[in-house]
């Protein structure tokens, strides 16, 4: 049953990483939709943690140390893609399975038997084929810092998730406790934005005024400069989108964290990888982009892996 967790798992965070390759070309503050993708997580656990009358346990507080994980991870993701080459960063943040397998092996003795440590290195060279497709060159290696960071930080939150299993901490409570963390974290880091624009705008009308000689011509100026460019979204719109976005990424964690349980966490980490592949089908099929002989042999050797951990995962 892990192996279908793990798929379904990975079909969420597929159809987030759409949402958020679609959102990524809005008008937008993307800390703001952040902060409200983890508020949908929240609402959703804490309604189930209610529903179900789930035990609120102090294992259940390992949820926030996901979260602060979780939030790292994102932020560091998105530092990498903002200094650095894209492709760089999507490599490194397709390794966390690589660390969660040699960590778990190290504090809970987690071993994977001939085939599944077959399946694990097929699956895992499937993701990295489909990653690779992507210009990069060890002359551009900017950002290499931020997605290493990232790698290292998706990898704990998953060990994270493992753990809160181990401990026997309740999904629903611990779900909650963790998106709880990520969306006062992303609100925090909102709010830093919106007292450092609100300071840039009172300089630039400082400036105006200073320089009234000058007024008429900046104004045509910065008319023709807003023209150009589409208008930024609403923090109330942006915070909507980001709690529709949310709900891919409740669903998925519970998903992720329920594999954890029932399977070894290095196996279940490679699986949920393959998400990356659910986005690539998105940019062939909507968005066009056609597929290189590199990604048509990545996406083959990952099913491969697929189909081994579903023949001799046990």
């Amino acid at each position: 049953m892990w192996l279908t967790y793990s798929v379904f798992a990975a079909l969420c965070f597929g159809l987030r990483g759409i949402l958020y390759h679609w959102t990524s070309q809005k008008p937008l503050n993307r800390n703001l939709l952040l902060c409200g993708a983890f508020t949908m997580g929240a609402l959703v656990n804490g309604i189930c943690a209610l529903v179900f009358s789930s035990n609120w346990t102090l294992a259940a507080l390992i949820g926030i140390q996901m979260g602060l994980f979780s939030f790292g991870a994102n932020a560091s993701m998105f530092k990498g893609f903002a200094v650095g080459k894209a492709s760089l960063v999507a490599i490194l943040t397709a390794l966390p399975s690589v660390v969660v397998v040699i960590v778990a092996f190290g504090l809970w003795g987690e071993k994977l038997h001939a085939m599944q440590f077959i399946a694990f290195v097929v699956i895992v060279g499937g993701v990295l084929l489909v990653r690779l497709s992507n210009d990069i060159s060890l002359r551009n290696l900017q950002g290499a810092q931020w997605g290493l960071l990232a790698m290292l930080l998706f990898a704990a939150n998953d060990l994270s998730g493992k753990w809160s299993t181990i401990m026997e901490a309740d999904l629903f409570p611990t779900m909650f406790f963790m998106f709880v963390t990520g969306a006062s974290c992303f609100g925090i880091w909102w709010l830093r934005d919106l007292q450092a624009e609100r300071a840039r705008r009172a300089l630039s009308l400082q400036g105006a005024v200073a320089a009234r000689g000058e007024v008429r011509v900046s104004q045509h100026s910065s008319s023709v400069s807003l023209t150009a460019k589409p208008p930024a979204w609403s923090g109330k719109k942006t915070f909507l989108i980001g709690l529709a976005v949310g709900t891919t990424n409740a669903v998925g964690m519970m998903l992720i964290v329920t594999a954890f349980d029932l399977g070894k966490a290095g196996l279940v980490s490679a699986v949920t990888a393959l998400n990356v592949l659910i986005v690539l089908l998105y940019t062939r099929f909507v968005v066009q982009e056609k597929f290189t002989k590199i990604e048509i042999t990545g996406i083959s050797l990952a099913f491969a892996g697929i189909l081994l951990m579903r023949l001799f995962g046990s």
